[in-house]
């Protein structure tokens, strides 16, 4: 699912990822998404330092990964983020592609909804803080 709203990050399977069957440990796709998720984020100039400054935490509320074909040692791999929801919560699509086939490896999906730091409630709508550096596009 994509956006007009992206970051792409691109990863070399490092040895300290494998797992005894010498394919990359499943948990590390969280981590790969994470990865993702800061390009995309950084590219509309809301990382995890702007959000800070903003008054806003974005816990991961929901998590889910579907798994097509295992990552392997040294495997370049692409890994895709994409906003595809920012009014009341942060949804951000990924797909994971080897590097140099594009084979689709892995895809999934992550939630966020906004917290106010100061007063810990959670927000039913995403803050002005959010929805200005979608609208800008990261400008």
């Amino acid at each position: 699912m994509k956006s007009a709203h992206s970051g792409e990050v691109e990863i070399q399977a490092p040895f300290c990822d494998l797992d005894p069957l010498e394919v990359v440990w499943h948990g590390h796709h969280v981590k790969y998404f994470e990865m993702a998720r800061c390009a995309l984020l950084g590219r509309l100039g809301y990382s995890f330092p702007q959000m800070k400054a903003s008054g806003y935490a974005w816990p991961v509320i929901e998590l889910f990964v579907r798994y097509a074909r295992p990552i392997r040692f040294e495997q370049k791999v692409r890994v895709r983020a994409d906003l595809v929801e920012w009014e009341y919560r942060l949804k951000i699509a990924y797909v994971v592609t080897d590097a140099g086939t594009g084979e689709r490896l892995a895809k999934g999906h992550t939630v966020q909804v906004a917290v106010n730091v100061a007063t810990g409630e959670t927000c039913f709508a995403s803050p002005d803080a959010l929805r200005r550096h979608v609208a800008e596009g990261g400008r």
